[in-house]
């Protein structure tokens, strides 16, 4: 799957850079300066992601439909139709998302375009790692002399098998990925409570009793550490690799996971800055 940069993207590029702009302009040294820059930066790459996202479910309909084009093709060449002729009869059927390529297909057999050749464009230009892999198996199945009617029933077989898998692992995983984000938000709180309410008594506490010691001649600097930003970035490595377990774990792909990493550390970026007004 593969996103191209669309002109559409620069409305969001200038209206992220038009926040950030503004932000330093109207809240730099309030406490709202950094939280502000956040929301700005991640305006920029909204619609990437809005794209990403609505792609990946576009290529969930094209993998279903897929399943649907091969029935409908093993049925046909069931009957004794060739598979050029199968093909452009079931190609006048709808698929939703899939139909723009089962028309292009129709039409590529129809000017006479070799199956096997007509079958690569067709995989490549949906984009669909299951439609390549299932395509690469009718062909060679072809060059071998295979019985196309049973070749495209296993293809067909192994189109259910793999969804049915998809579907098991997301549904065996969604517990699993709910308590990574809750665990992350849950250290998130702890931090903000160490940070805001425990260290400065520690703090405070530790000061006076200093300054009592030097009052008696004891010695005592009063010198405090400040771990602000050792904290913060404590909250960063731990959203980037929860985010990379929770995608790999859920999705299988690394891909996946700095999805979530992302989302992770923009979202706990924002609740520290809101709340402390600053790292």
């Amino acid at each position: 799957m593969k996103l191209r940069f669309q002109n559409k993207y620069w409305i969001g590029i200038a209206a992220g850079l038009f926040l950030i702009i503004a932000d330093f302009v109207l809240l730099l040294g309030t406490r709202w300066f950094y939280a502000m820059l956040i929301i700005g930066i991640s305006v920029c790459w909204l619609q990437f992601w809005i794209d990403f996202f609505n792609e990946n479910k576009r290529q969930k309909e094209i993998e279903e439909k897929f399943l649907e084009f091969v029935r409908n093709l093993v049925g046909t060449v069931k009957s004794g139709v060739s598979i050029p002729n199968a093909i452009g009869q079931v190609v006048d059927g709808e698929y939703g998302a899939l139909t723009p390529y089962t028309k292009k297909l129709g039409k590529q057999i129809e000017w006479g375009i070799p199956v096997q050749e007509s079958l690569v464009n067709f995989a490549n230009e949906t984009g669909n790692q299951v439609i390549k892999r299932s395509v690469s198996i009718v062909i060679e199945a072809e060059r071998s002399g295979g019985e196309m009617e049973d070749v495209l029933r296993e293809v067909s077989n192994s189109v259910v098998n793999v969804k049915k898998m998809k579907q098991e692992r997301k549904s065996s995983t969604y517990s699993q990925v709910v308590q990574g984000y809750i665990v992350f938000f849950v250290f998130i709180i702890i931090m903000l409570v160490l940070q805001l309410w425990l260290f400065p008594k520690i703090t405070e506490m530790s000061s006076s009793f200093s300054l009592g010691l030097g009052s008696l001649g004891i010695g005592g600097t009063g010198e405090t550490v400040n771990l602000d930003k050792i904290f913060f970035g404590l909250v960063l490595v731990q959203g980037f690799f929860a985010g990379i377990m929770i995608g790999k774990f859920s999705e299988g792909k690394l891909k996946n996971g700095l999805i979530h990493s992302l989302v992770l550390v923009t979202v706990a970026t924002l609740i520290i800055t809101t709340v402390k007004g600053g790292i």
